[in-house]
């Protein structure tokens, strides 16, 4: 994320159904580094352990002394740079805030800028965490620059080094890595974002050494991540489409200097509707997994940066040099065994009253557009739907086969509006308000038209069509949560 991104109830059922959808967060951390196994539940924005959200975007994470240590952009409401700010957690699920570690105030430059994607490495020679980060001066994305900050400790305040182009090349979005032997590198979008340049820095990871290899030249790439599995290098990057979400690739090599292979498609066209910003290798007792950490970025709504919501998914490997992604409502993360689950925990049916059948995304496509309907129900995940809290008393309805939003088309507010699937855009016409309907049954009204959602005609008919209409006492305007 590099360039300036184009703009394009009854209380008691709303508890019970965000509770359904996991967005309810445990206390603060135990005392001891060794973490139960956590459910984390996806496409949401993530609080702390003091009931805040957590601004941590473009970040990276860091593991020292049994904790997690998560750095990540916190922005001010015009999306200039605020803070780095740094969160701790034993299980990623329960984060505890621990400092504001670069702001305004720690350099001149920094007074007002954007400073995007810290990522944090230590080095064990000069005992110095050392962070990289892209920057700019906050008006324009001219300047294309890498600044470096260090710190003697992992959440305490960061001195600021400064920023240079590296090599004289132009320095968008950005990583680092450090490798099994200690040496580190920097990855970072060049020449307009047309080539992804690969820097060896130096021993003491404050500069360049070098370039290693420009990447896939003229491919347009941003947003690298950059680690290593059976002695396999993965680099994982998205396209340069703005805030829009895009089809994330990924390429390996056997040696980080080359050669690479091929870019590869790796999960659906929009990477479940977010940006890579990190892939975290969880190692535990019995394995290591692979948890690829993105943004959904608010950008692609008209809203704020600290708005943006957090996907996590599970990273798969059929061979040592192919991977795989696929979206999932939640995640079980058991960070003491080193395993990823993904899971349906956090979603139910929604179940017409007059029918018995079940909301259902047409033949299970993730395609944005495609139809909702009635059908019989049968525990497929295109008829499961997380309820994400909107605001204001309403939820976000989220497929659990897609992540994609619940959606009355166009933003209609006529009579007969179809509703469909459609990446969540915090649109008022994906958020509804679930009204007491009595025997256990609410209404989905939609904010942006005040209609609820509709059987057709109170067909009982498997396909028959969803759709608004102005509210009724009809039974086929009545929905029930399921199993």
């Amino acid at each position: 994320m590099s360039l300036p991104r184009p703009r394009r109830c009854l209380r008691l059922v709303v508890v019970a159904l965000l509770t359904a959808g996991g967005l309810m967060f445990a206390g603060p951390l135990a005392g001891t580094a060794v973490a139960a196994p956590a459910a984390v539940a996806n496409g949401t924005q993530f609080t702390d352990t003091a009931g805040n959200v957590v601004q941590a975007h473009g970040g990276g994470v860091l593991a020292v002394g049994g904790f997690y240590y998560w750095f990540g952009e916190n922005r001010n409401p015009n999306g200039t740079f605020k803070a780095v700010s740094v969160y701790r957690s034993t299980d990623l699920r329960s984060w505890e805030f621990r400092n504001n570690v670069l702001t305004q105030s720690s350099a001149a430059e920094l007074n007002v800028a954007n400073i995007e994607r810290p990522k944090v490495i230590f080095n064990s020679s000069t005992g110095q965490y050392v962070m990289w980060m892209h920057k700019e001066n906050g008006s324009d994305y001219g300047q294309a620059l890498a600044a470096v900050a260090t710190s003697s400790t992992v959440d305490g305040a960061y001195s600021y080094r400064g920023s240079f182009r590296p090599l004289a090349n132009m320095s968008r979005d950005i990583t680092i890595f450090r490798d099994d032997n200690g040496t580190a590198y920097m990855a970072s979008a060049a020449r307009e974002n047309a080539d992804l340049n690969l820097y060896r820095l130096t021993p003491d990871y404050l500069g360049i050494s070098g370039l290693v290899q420009t990447l896939w030249p003229g491919s347009f790439r941003e947003a690298p991540a950059l680690f290593k599995r059976n002695g396999v290098y993965f680099m994982l990057t998205s396209a340069a489409t703005g805030w829009s979400p895009n089809q994330q690739k990924y390429a390996t090599a056997s040696s980080i200097s080359g050669p690479w292979s091929a870019l590869q498609n790796v999960g659906d066209g929009t990477a479940s509707d977010s940006q890579t910003a990190y892939v975290l290798p969880v190692t535990g007792s019995g394995a290591t997994s692979y948890l690829y950490l993105g943004d959904r970025w608010a950008g692609a709504w008209g809203g704020r940066v600290n708005d943006s919501r957090y996907v996590w998914l599970a990273l798969r490997f059929g061979s040592n040099t192919s991977m795989s992604m696929a979206w999932s409502p939640q995640l079980t993360i058991d960070t003491a065994a080193g395993t990823i689950a993904p899971g349906a925990g956090g979603t139910s049916t929604l179940v017409a009253r007059h029918s018995g059948k079940c909301l259902d995304v047409t033949s299970g496509s993730a395609g944005n557009g495609t139809a909702v309907k009635q059908f019989s129900c049968n525990g497929g995940a295109n008829q499961r739907w997380q309820a994400v809290d909107a605001g204001g008393g309403f939820v976000s309805l989220l497929a659990g086969h897609s992540g994609k939003c619940l959606d009355v088309t166009n933003g209609s507010t006529s009579d007969g509006a179809v509703l469909e699937q459609f990446s969540c855009n915090a649109g008022t016409n994906q958020q509804f308000q679930l009204q007491d309907a009595g025997g256990g049954f609410v209404r989905l009204v939609v904010r942006q038209s005040g209609k609820c959602v509709d059987v057709t005609s109170a067909s009982t008919s498997d396909g028959a069509a969803v759709k608004q209409f102005s509210c009724t006492a009809g039974t086929n305007q009545q929905w029930s949560r399921g199993t």
